[in-house]
């Protein structure tokens, strides 16, 4: 699993890029809860996601994964190749205009919006020379679909980042006033770009916040975060909600889960620590 910090031209509209290889015979994992996704398949092998909503998407040669309020299922009937980027509020929004805040929990193939132009470069991105030309090209494919989309208010996207990242328990009256907006409005734009209204995502963030420390070894016994949940049962309730695991199977996490979190982790000092930290 390598990952990938974007171009800085890109840097408010992709979180990270990433390219998966897994040589396996099959492939079950649950992912966390996270932001939404393009993933572009670069095999033939079959597979499916399973979503929060229950509904069940069969992997295309592109698949466009909304942003999660729990844990999906993914499963390959073969090995894992693949390159995928995740999207940030602004590129989501960019991508998805009014429509965004439909796609909480749910996936589409991609040639739904981009026609067989998506798989052409998917094609493409499989047959190039190496990773770093891969990556390259993906970062083409950020660029053109971004461009054909409304810009997204990026101002009001760093607002509630930074919000999100000022503590693991922000308070909702701290981002009305950032934004010097009704609470109404802070909720409609909220659940519009990051498909979450404010106090449930002030929630996913912390649990993946914690969920990420405990499969990188790191202990919650001290600190802001540990502060953050009330005792040691709202703790698993909440890690468990958005990543899908127990704290106690986080500390052992599987090999998927390892490289995902140090993955991004790697990345520090290159994204955001919203991106490198959860």
């Amino acid at each position: 699993m390598q990952y990938f910090a974007p171009d800085p031209d890109l840097a408010e509209l992709v979180s990270t890029l990433y390219i998966a290889s897994f040589p396996v015979t099959a492939f079950d994992e649950q992912e966390r809860a996270d932001r939404p996704q393009l993933r572009m398949r670069l095999n033939d092998i079959a597979g499916e996601y399973h979503l929060p909503d229950g509904s069940i998407l069969q992997a295309s040669g592109a698949t466009i994964i909304g942003p999660t309020s729990g844990p999906v299922r993914a499963i390959s009937h073969g090995p894992v190749y693949l390159i995928g980027m995740g999207l940030m509020p602004g590129g989501w929004a960019t991508l998805m205009g009014p429509d965004a805040a439909h796609y909480v929990d749910r996936a589409i193939d991609a040639t739904q919006l981009f026609g067989d132009w998506i798989l052409a470069m998917g094609r493409s991105i499989a047959a190039a020379a190496d990773d770093g030309a891969r990556i390259a090209m993906m970062q083409h494919v950020a660029r053109e679909i971004m461009r054909h989309g409304d810009p997204a208010p990026l101002w009001f996207t760093r607002v509630v980042d930074q919000w999100l990242m000022a503590s693991p328990s922000p308070l909702l009256t701290d981002l009305v006033a950032a934004t010097h907006m009704s609470i109404r409005s802070v909720e409609r734009m909220t659940k519009r770009f990051y498909g979450l209204p404010p106090k449930l995502l002030a929630r996913k963030y912390r649990a993946l916040r914690a969920a990420s420390a405990l499969s990188r070894g790191e202990s919650l016994d001290n600190g802001a975060l540990a502060d953050a949940f009330y005792d040691q049962s709202h703790l698993i309730r909440e890690v468990k909600q958005f990543a899908g695991a127990t704290p106690g199977k986080l500390a052992h996490p599987s090999d998927y889960t390892r490289a995902t979190t140090e993955g991004r982790h790697q990345l520090a000092g290159q994204v955001s620590p919203l991106i490198s930290d959860t």
